[in-house]
């Protein structure tokens, strides 16, 4: 029988943004001025433009290469950089065992044919039938299966050579708590050793553009970081990045000799109604499950919070309602990238715990933090619907 409960470690981190590339290239962003985003390629939206990435070192093949769409090449490159961190690529036998839990969404659209759609609506007399018939004689089959979301876990597959259980969660933010929180949950319980858990979101299309604005939360042009954005509406400077950690089993990275780059004790998640109140309440009961194991005066909070209102500045309130631990969001440095962000949080939380440190303030509301830091809580309220926090902690 397994045992009851068993430590999550994290042996691995693969990240990229606009930050660069790695640990160490976020951290020395993370310690600087947050870096201004991209306001003239789609203007008068602002967005968050991922590093230039030399694919060749994590997908060797190009022909692997011109298979896929950006946001694959991303999470794929990402997850090689997660498996080097951990000590695990190229092991054939760890690889054959590794679970694998990706969080995407879906893939690139046709832009002409979306333009066409939409620019046909405005005259059609009935706009459900025109919209049923182009639909149906526009959109290619294949179009439509290169937008799969599980197809980002069958590159990491065939490019890394990962093939244990493999899942593919959708569903915005949520997806990314909830590939984190299974993960941990099946390692914790004995049913997994070892598991590859991330995913990818591209923001530099004209397409997820589109969809957040119809929505009403992409930030336009002047930008403004998270905590200052509530005075004008508030909004999503969406990020492009990609983000993958190695979770383990204590027993089984202490048989390979793997070090922890931090500890993963708990994680949390909800969906609530977006009622007034209803956020602060959520965190609440997350925190309840939390607050015991942190040890004030040492912990701080890791927010990622999107900016997208009212859910940001309740947030903020209810942070404001725990002075003890130092506060810093993330979105302001790589902006807000839906999917893999709750999973970049955890990995940017270890980092910052490998350096006992918490990064620089960006942020008047962003306090100070002298002591060494041993335990990070990461929350994730996402833009409409989705809440997690985790608490991660130093390995030592």
């Amino acid at each position: 029988m397994a045992e009851a409960s068993r430590e999550t470690w994290i042996t691995g981190v693969g990240i990229v943004s606009c930050l660069g590339e790695g640990p160490e290239a976020h951290w020395q962003r993370l310690n600087a001025p947050p870096p201004p985003p991209d306001s003239t390629t789609f203007a008068p939206y602002v967005v968050h433009k991922i590093t230039p990435l030399e694919l060749d070192k994590q997908i060797p093949k190009k022909g692997d290469q011109r298979q896929m769409e950006a946001w694959q090449r991303i999470g794929t490159y990402a997850a090689g950089l997660a498996l080097d961190s951990a000590g695990a690529k190229g092991n054939a036998e760890l690889l054959g065992r590794m679970d694998m839990i990706v969080a995407a969404g879906g893939g690139e659209r046709d832009e002409a044919v979306d333009a066409a759609v939409l620019s046909g609506l405005r005259s059609a007399a009935n706009k459900g039938t025109f919209l049923n018939e182009r639909l149906m004689s526009d959109l290619r089959p294949t179009l439509f299966l290169a937008q799969l979301s599980n197809l980002m876990a069958g590159n990491i597959s065939i490019v890394h050579g990962v093939t244990g259980m493999s899942r593919t969660f959708m569903g915005e933010e949520s997806a990314g708590v909830d590939a984190v929180r299974i993960a941990s949950s099946r390692i914790q319980a004995g049913q997994s050793d070892i598991a590859l858990v991330g995913g990818s979101f591209n923001a530099e299309r004209k397409d997820m553009l589109l969809l957040f604005e119809t929505g009403g939360y992409a930030m336009k042009e002047p930008y403004a970081p998270v905590w200052e954005r509530e005075a004008r509406g508030g909004g999503l400077a969406l990020g492009t990045l990609g983000a993958f950690l190695v979770l383990e089993s204590r027993e089984s990275a202490t048989a390979r000799n793997a070090k922890p780059l931090a500890r993963l004790s708990s994680v949390q998640s909800d969906r609530v109604r977006r009622q007034p109140g209803a956020v602060a309440a959520s965190l609440t009961r997350m925190w309840s499950a939390i607050a015991p194991k942190v040890t004030s005066g040492r912990a701080a909070i890791l927010s990622g919070a999107s900016g997208a209102e009212p859910a940001t500045a309740e947030e903020r309130s209810w942070l404001s309602s725990v002075p003890a631990l130092p506060v810093r969001a993330t979105g302001t440095y790589v902006g807000h990238g839906v999917e893999p962000q709750f999973v970049m949080n955890i990995a940017l939380a270890a980092i910052a715990l490998g350096h006992q440190k918490l990064p620089a303030p960006a942020s008047p509301f962003e306090a100070a933090m002298d002591k060494p830091l041993s335990q990070v809580v990461v929350t994730g309220v996402g833009h409409w619907r989705g809440e997690g926090m985790a608490l991660v902690e130093a390995a030592g």
